[in-house]
């Protein structure tokens, strides 16, 4: 949808009421017409949504060594033979110390009371339940259990909890950010993308859409992958991301486990068994879902958590799933949407014949539910299974009929989902595009491979990117370690895949970086109507010359591009529009859920009728985290009636001791102590960038202060003595705001000769009055001039000019930078700093560097715009 102009907005004041005008930044909030909520609009600072913080970590007030009694000892004792984490060590003594209060009595006997409680307790939700699903094959009757929550019943347990009500959204909104000419819409929740309204609209005015998102795959329990789970989990869509994505109450849960049919060395293959175990999935999934396919045509009334009767509609509005696998022939999604993997037309979105999924440009036809089912109708109408057969390849479907037809307002095919982990990062990178590159890397002999992983060593560490030191020929399994080799592959190759030595490598090279542009804006958190535009360009570039590229490689490699997860980004940004971003669909969430489910299933299990124990394990779990939370909200309610002292507040939240100057901005932390002018020159002697520190820091400070209206000292200028002191710090933590969701992000900066065994001296964008520049920190110290207390940092900047970018810089998307001598380094204010960065070196040019734009979205963003200037 196109965002309202300004025109639009104001077309129906009241001439004599004018409304001021809007302000850059401001939200504006359209509701469903069926919410009968007035359009609102907001000052961005009061309708901005901060990130979860991260619970700090409790001080540890037990006494260790000496120890000073009996039992001190033996407690702790039992805690390291236990390997306890400190939490759990600390939730040990503190129990030990009520006990011995006698502020509690102490009542449990054994085991076997324990598990008693924890089934009369966990009565406070929907227990799982087991039926029979029967299905006929070669005319015998094949019974298996299925494990399931009511899924209507499970979705009540949490509509009906005080805590989630708040957070709950029932209405679908349109929201626009204003750009200082007009209202840009942006999406983010699925509530703020299409289908939500769509969905909304085809309800009665009163109807409040109920969306769920729905997963399933199959996981290895033991660990040669002979025991094996198939658990389905599902989420609420109209619970924030950070909610619905999280472990907690309103998190994902287990609310299926679906049969797994053992493969018959007879029958595996054939249609008619593959039909088989289709059937087998449907009919299980009829059981989780019969509690809201009748609801899905009449709705529900139901008073929520927050006292207030709706009428609920339930609809599945994504299926999260490995939708283009073609690794596992009967994976979730063909097995839900009964399709024929290697068919005619693969993909279980739109008809794209099989021999054209390399191209990305074309307008295909989409699949939908309704012409599925009427195909299956005609099919069964046929005389002959021959006649039958060839009309489903037709449309590569298959002889079963789909559960989810069953349900109003859930079109299977739209529900399906671009799952970036598995078609990005664990498939056409994973298996494709870095397999190619290591192919033309390989074909430069030896010293081109060891210089790929000396080139990767080499690269800095930086937070939440995993550092590696051999990458080429080691088979990674975990997709988040591709992500991290896809997001540094243009800089520790730039070097090696020259035009002039692979012609076709430099190629793929720059195929690449355009593939990581796309891989970064499918990650995006926040899309607007302009970052869309961008996206969708990023992948008309990527596909353009990725078809140079195949068409030039393919008589050297003989690789063939026709595969699934080639042609999945067509459907990437329709996604985003009708859903919302990818991280409301990712299976990454999901996928971490199956650690836990192994860890019950080697720790808390005979492993004999696994599911059973398995589940009823998982049960208690939603349990204790009920509970858990409601002690903490009592103890919250507790602390609030007895107000702690100014002390209290400071010995529960310890922080980093900061600089004389803290701000919300930045923090300096880890201080070193005091040090003379006399001293610090000394002992950086050999480090032309300290020579002549205490007359240079003179300079800037005399300048500083009147620039930033901070009055002299008496008036005179600023005369700093060899023997006054500074504070050294070395470790800076930056808070800014991201470019793309527009929420605060921090940067954990080091500045450290000696950081767990190597120097780590962290680079910083710089802000000035024209175009921003990158440094490396040097030194950061506070220091204390009059009545005026600064935290500043000795910088070596990388701004000497470039000149015009290169044609192999412009080719691979590079942003340059230059370094000064280190013999002119500058003083600057830490307030200064933008944020934190990392720099590659270009082994090609001592001195030069190129900005790592990848690590995040918004480093990119931020890169992107230095270009564009």
């Amino acid at each position: 949808m196109a965002s309202p102009g300004l025109q639009s907005h104001f077309d129906d004041a009241n001439p004599e009421v004018q409304e001021p005008l809007p302000q850059l930044d401001d939200i504006k909030v359209d509701y469903h017409p069926n919410s009968q909520i007035p359009s609102t609009i907001h000052h961005f600072a009061d309708f901005s949504r901060t990130r979860p913080t991260e619970a700090s970590v409790p001080r540890n007030h037990a006494p260790w060594e000496p120890f000073r009694t009996r039992l001190d000892f033996e407690v702790a004792e039992i805690a390291l033979e236990a390997a306890l984490t400190a939490e759990q060590t600390n939730h040990l003594l503190s129990l030990v110390h009520r006990s011995a209060r006698r502020d509690e009595t102490f009542t449990l006997r054994n085991h076997d009371e324990v598990r008693e409680l924890w089934s009369t307790a966990s009565q406070r939700f929907t227990p799982f339940q087991v039926d029979i699903v029967s299905v006929p094959y070669q005319n015998k009757v094949h019974e298996f259990d299925m494990h399931y929550h009511p899924l209507w019943d499970w979705a009540l347990d949490m509509l009906r909890d005080r805590c989630l009500a708040p957070h709950f959204v029932f209405d679908a909104q349109r929201l626009y950010k204003f750009n200082g000419t007009r209202f840009v819409r942006f999406i983010d929740e699925p509530w703020t993308a299409d289908a939500f309204w769509d969905a909304q609209s085809r309800l009665p005015p009163e109807a409040k859409p109920l969306a769920f998102i729905l997963y399933a795959d199959k996981a290895k329990l033991s660990s040669f992958g002979a025991q094996k789970a198939y658990p389905i989990v599902c989420r609420i869509t109209n619970l924030p991301v950070e909610i619905r994505n999280g472990t907690g109450i309103g998190g994902g849960r287990i609310v299926g486990w679906l049969p797994i049919v053992s493969e018959d060395s007879e029958h595996a293959g054939k249609s008619s068994f593959v039909n088989f175990k289709n059937a087998v999935w449907h009919e299980s999934f009829l059981k989780l879902l019969e509690s809201v396919i009748q609801i899905s045509r009449t709705g529900y009334w139901f008073e929520c958590g927050d006292a207030i009767r709706r009428l609920l509609w339930p609809l599945i509005l994504i299926l999260s799933a490995d939708c283009y696998s073609q690794v596992r022939p009967y994976s979730f999604s063909y097995s839900l949407l009964v399709l024929r993997l290697k068919g005619k037309f693969p993909c279980p979105i739109c008809l794209v014949p099989r021999d054209e999924q390399s191209v990305l440009s074309h307008e295909l036809r989409l699949r939908t539910s309704a012409e599925s089912e009427e195909t299956l109708r005609l099919a069964r109408a046929k005389k002959s299974k021959k006649e039958r057969e060839k009309l489903l390849k037709t449309y590569s479907l298959r002889d079963v009929e789909n559960v989810f037809w069953r349900m109003l307002l859930a079109d299977i095919h739209r529900a399906l989902s671009f799952d970036r982990m598995h078609v990005y990062h664990g498939g056409l990178w994973r298996h494709h595009l870095w397999r190619e590159l290591q192919f033309w890397i390989l074909e430069l002999g030896r010293e081109a491979v060891a210089q790929m992983d000396t080139n990767y060593d080499a690269l800095p560490r930086w937070s939440n990117l995993t550092h590696f030191s051999k990458v080429v020929g080691v088979d990674f399994n975990d997709s988040s370690h591709h992500e991290d080799i896809l997001k540094m592959a243009i800089f520790a190759a730039q070097r090696i895949l020259r035009r002039s030595q692979s012609k076709l490598g430099y190629l793929l090279l720059r195929c690449i970086r355009h593939y990581i542009d796309l891989d970064i804006y499918a990650g995006f958190e926040v899309h607007t109507e302009d970052s869309i535009v961008a996206g969708r360009q990023a992948l008309r570039d990527f596909s353009a010359l990725m078809d140079e590229y195949i068409l030039k490689s393919q008589p050297v490699t003989g690789k063939d591009w026709n595969f699934p997860k080639k042609h999945a980004s067509s459907h990437l940004f329709d996604d985003i529009l009708a859903k919302g971003v990818t991280r409301n669909y990712n299976t990454k969430p999901n996928e971490k859920m199956h650690g836990p489910v192994r860890d019950i299933y080697h720790n808390r299990t005979n492993f004999k009728d696994v599911a059973t124990q398995i589940l009823r394990y998982d049960h208690w779990l939603l349990t204790l985290t009920s509970m858990r939370s409601e002690l903490d909200e009592l103890d919250e309610y507790n602390r609030n009636a007895n107000l702690p002292t100014t002390e209290d507040a400071d010995a529960e939240n310890p922080v980093i001791s900061v600089a004389p100057a803290p701000c919300t901005h930045v923090k300096l932390g880890s201080a070193q102590g005091d040090v003379s002018f006399a001293s610090l020159e000394q002992s950086h002697a050999d480090d032309r960038a300290f020579v002549g520190f205490r007359i240079k820091l003179n300079g800037f400070l005399n300048t500083f202060f009147p620039t930033n209206d901070i009055p002299l000292p008496d008036g005179k200028h600023i005369h700093l003595q060899a023997d006054n002191k500074i504070t050294e710090y070395k470790y800076l933590q930056v808070n800014y705001e991201s470019m793309v969701d527009w929420r605060q992000c921090k940067d954990l900066l080091r500045c450290n000769p000696e950081f767990f065994g190597s120097p780590r001296y962290d680079c910083v964008m710089v802000q000035t009055d024209n175009q921003p520049f990158f440094a490396r920190l040097i030194f950061m110290f506070g220091c204390s001039i009059g009545e005026t207390n600064l935290s500043l940092a000795l910088i070596h900047p990388y701004d000497v000019g470039i000149g015009v970018c290169n044609k192999h810089d412009a080719d691979l998307g590079l942003w340059r930078v230059r370094a000064k001598p280190r013999s002119s380094p500058e003083f600057i204010s830490v307030r200064s700093i933008i944020r934190g960065a990392a720099l590659a070196s270009d082994p090609g040019r001592q001195g030069d560097y190129f900005v790592i734009d990848t690590i995040d979205a918004d480093m990119f963003l931020r890169v992107k715009s230095l270009q564009v200037a």
